[in-house]
């Protein structure tokens, strides 16, 4: 039987269940531990997912079991939680995004398992028109982390050289990702022509190391810039999201020197973090990721080497 629950977040109530239910078995985490690190992540966590259509993955019985996707906000949501209409060429129709504009809505999501946020790089004002360009740098084994932040070097150097400045945070997975904010106009056909672009040079520059293509075959042992996530109809994982993985890992931002320890020491476990080691490091450093929300900067219509 679900054992419910009542709180009051903000002056909204809401009902939750089963918080003692365990979904990371092997790390003994319970439902409970994940609504409050969201509740305790949300300050910087909120600026992040304000206005950006949220696609919930949701795990009803832990890490370990099967899980799914839910685009459409479910209709059982309460009359307070806000939506964003968005056009799914998939479906060939309209969808209704969920928003969460506020705590009450991060525990709402919570409570239904969502454990991992994913947003997309819009927000509701123009879905047509990314705030943000990202490489995702994903391993294929035995390469892990370490490489990763060699390539998120080599990346931040070439944007540097196009007077565009970036941001690395953990997958909370076994990547890494790099953020260039824009906050300016732009489509994503440029940002995707242009990470594309980025992505080929390095793989030409250092083809033991870098693929760019996205075939599975390709990839062990590299690392996969994947320049794909540039686009109207894909999400990221939201910064400070937990991940379903054995441990409640989070995704983290660090900072480039971070990185470049990382690299230097070849020490994966660096940048690993708990959910609640990214408490302690927000409570420490603050959001390092504030600026990728405000700072504008132009991203070049083309790019020649």
């Amino acid at each position: 039987m679900s054992k419910k629950t009542e709180l009051v977040v903000e002056g909204r109530k809401l009902a939750v269940s089963n918080l003692d239910k365990v979904l990371y078995p092997k790390a003994g985490f319970t439902k409970g531990e994940l609504i409050n690190y969201y509740i305790q992540i949300a300050p910087v966590l909120l600026p992040h997912l304000r206005n950006r259509p949220l696609t919930l993955k949701r795990y009803p019985n832990g890490v370990e079991a099967p899980f799914f996707y839910e685009k459409n906000c479910p209709s059982h949501r309460p009359d307070w939680v806000k939506t964003a209409k968005v056009w799914s060429e998939g479906n060939q129709r309209d969808m209704q995004y969920c928003l969460a504009q506020d705590l009450p809505t991060l525990v709402w999501a919570a409570n239904l398992a969502d454990i991992e946020l994913h947003t997309s790089l819009s927000r509701k004002t123009d879905v047509a028109r990314p705030s943000m360009m990202v490489f995702d740098l994903d391993p294929g084994a035995p390469a892990d982390i370490v490489q990763c932040c060699e390539v998120g070097l080599w990346l931040r150097d070439i944007l540097e050289s196009l007077k565009l400045q970036s941001w690395a945070k953990t997958s909370g997975s076994k990547g890494l990702q790099v953020y260039v904010p824009l906050n300016t106009p732009v489509t994503y056909d440029q940002t995707k022509a242009l990470s594309n672009a980025i992505a080929q040079h390095l793989e030409r520059e250092h083809p033991k190391l870098v693929v760019s293509k996205m075939a599975k075959a390709l990839r062990q042992g590299k690392i996969f810039v994947d320049w794909s996530q540039n686009d109207e109809h894909k999400t990221t994982v939201n910064v400070y999201s937990l991940r379903a993985k054995e441990q409640p890992t989070a995704s983290t931002p660090v900072t480039w020197e971070e990185v470049a320890e990382a690299a230097k020491k070849q020490d994966a476990g660096m940048l690993t973090f708990r959910c609640e080691q990214t408490l302690a490091r927000v409570k420490k450093m603050g959001d390092l990721f504030a600026q990728v929300e405000t700072l504008k900067q132009k991203a070049p219509k083309t790019w020649k080497l």
